[in-house]
Parts: C-alpha cells; structure tokens; sequence
C-alpha cells in the first residue's frame, strides 16, 4: 500500500513536534528535581583542626544522615577566611555548596580594602550554628604570668618581644590583639597563620608565647596544662572554663568580643531550599545530642532563623567597622 506524501509529512510535522515538546519539557523537568540532587560540599576557610572545620564536621555528618546526601567539608584556607567565602559567593546558587562562616567574614568587610565579593549582597545567611568565647592563652613553660595583670606588667618590661599567634590578618584574634593592646598600653608583636590548626602547634613548641583563639582548639592543652587560661573575651564565663575570669573582671572594662559560627549559601539559592536547610540544621543543632557534643567543646549552639542571622551580621558588621578604625587596622 502506498502512503500519501501529505500523511508522511504530516506525521514528520507530528514527530518534530514532539521533540520540539521534549526539549522545552527537558530543562523544566531538570528545574524540578528534588533537592538535594548530589552531594553538597560545605566550605571551611580555614585549615582542619580549628573550630570552624570541628563545628562545620559535626553538623555534616549529622546533615548527611538527615538530608539523604553525603555533605562532604571541604577546606580551602587563607586571606583570613575570605578566600573560602569568595568561592562559595561565586559558587552555583542551587544549595549544593555552602560556605561554614564566621565573625571573620564581617570583620573583613572593614579590614580589606577591596574584597572580590560583598558579603552581605553576595551570599544568603541560613543559621548560626554557635557561639564560641576566644581565651587568652599563654603557654605555660614559656610564660611565667599566672594573670592577665601579670602577663601585662611582663609585656611592659619586654615591648615587642611577646608574640601573639592569631589565624589570620583581619580575624577575630587579630581584632582582639590589637584591642588589648590599646587596653592596657603594652606593645606586643603579631603573627598571622592560615588557621587555629597550625597556631595551636606553634603557641605548643614556643614560636608564639599567646594567642587570643577560640576555646574549642586550646581546651584539651589547658587542661593538660600546656597552655594556661588567662581570661576569655566574652562578657560571661565560659561553662568549661568557670574558673577562668572575663577579661572585664581582669580589670579591662567594656571587653566583649566572642566567635559566631554560621551557615551560609550564595545570593540567589532558592528560597525553598534556604528554607529547606535552615530546618533541618535548626532541628539538628537544637537536639539534646548536637547541644552535648557542643558543649563539651565550649561552643553554646544557637540555630536560629536566617532573617536573626542576616540581623547579626549587619550589627557585628557596623560593631566592628568601628573597631577596625579605632585599630586602625587595614589590608591591602
């Protein structure tokens, strides 16, 4: 049987149609598909060991068995902590790359004179995972003060021979330093490293005498009694560390600065997955087993909204601004 020219061409037009149809389905049907579709890799800005890899590593093995995907950390260092943020605010805003943020990150916005990426614009907040006190710290064989009044009388005596490690240039320790320097007059030495990972090693073996890091990596040496707590830098004292004065009740008054550590996504992730994880990390970080393993590492977990995380970091952003003047702190 023969069939018709006009019935061949009209199922070639049929046919074309349909895949024509297939494409336009094709990148709609892709825009649909479940979230998490990968694994999600969250970024940690500084070197393993510190307190944002350890937080950033209960949170994912945690975020792993609730999400259904693996989320891997992954570490990628240096120019105090921005250059982790600026990868993940260039980063594909389909909620499979994160970045483990921190105080740094608005400490930076006034530190460096140009930054290839605006935090507040360029990346989405999801929550804060915790706040950590930072300690001052001496290292026990190296330094003989046994109180902040002490370690300050002792700086006095030796001006710039007192080193104090910190994680980088324009981090919180950084900050600190230069604070307690202008507190109480002395003139110490700073020197900056990628993270608490190898500053920790270095205030142990004596290349540094102090540091002013958070509690999570120096609290097992304190208590082995490598390192001695002075104070810590938060208005209150730290629940693993009650015997240990703020350094307001040392005598240097107004002196309230502490570690915030939080979850963030590029600008222009979808609201239903920012909505998404901010569930899930909230759930996970205010369940009785993540608050214990937080505590027992002298972070005290928060887990709040995003709209409460983006509020905290535009008041810690004009905070510092300030600070950072008054320091006069600055990188090119």
């Amino acid at each position: 049987m023969t069939i018709p020219r006009f019935a061949i061409g009209r199922r070639a037009l049929a046919a074309t149609a349909i895949a024509a149809l297939g494409l336009c389905i094709a990148p709609w049907a892709a825009a649909q598909e479940p979230w998490p579709s990968k694994p999600i890799s969250l970024v940690v800005p500084f070197p393993s060991g510190g307190t944002t890899d350890v937080l950033a590593r209960a949170l994912a093995d945690a975020l792993s068995k609730s999400l259904g995907q693996p989320v891997i950390v992954e570490s990628k260092p240096g120019a105090g902590a921005t250059l982790g943020a600026d990868y993940v605010a260039k980063a594909k805003p389909d909620g499979h790359t994160l970045l483990m943020g921190a105080v740094h990150h608005t400490i930076a916005t006034s530190v460096y004179k140009k930054l290839p990426y605006d935090f507040q614009k360029d990346l989405a907040p999801i929550t804060t995972v915790a706040m950590v006190p930072n300690v001052l710290v001496v290292n026990a064989s190296l330094t003989p003060a046994k109180s902040v009044a002490e370690l300050v009388a002792l700086a006095k005596s030796s001006p710039k021979e007192l080193a104090y490690g910190s994680n980088g240039n324009g981090t919180a320790q950084h900050l600190i330093g230069t604070q307690f320097q202008a507190s109480t007059g002395v003139n110490l030495l700073h020197v900056p490293y990628k993270g608490s990972g190898p500053l920790t090693t270095d205030l142990l073996g004596g290349q540094v005498a102090m540091s002013f890091d958070t509690i999570t990596p120096v609290l097992q040496h304190i208590k082995g009694g490598k390192l001695r707590a002075l104070a810590v830098t938060t208005a209150k004292r730290s629940a693993v560390l009650p015997d240990v004065p703020t350094l307001e009740e040392a005598g240097l008054k107004g002196f309230d600065i502490g570690t915030w550590f939080g979850v963030l996504a590029p600008a222009g992730t979808p609201k239903e997955v920012v909505a998404k994880l901010n569930a899930e990390m909230v759930k996970i970080i205010k369940s009785p087993e993540f608050g214990e393993r937080m505590r027992a590492i002298g972070a005290d977990p928060i887990g709040d909204s995003s709209a409460d995380m983006a509020a905290r970091i535009r008041e810690e952003t004009t905070k510092f601004a300030k600070l950072v003047k008054d320091g006069k702190v600055t990188i090119e």
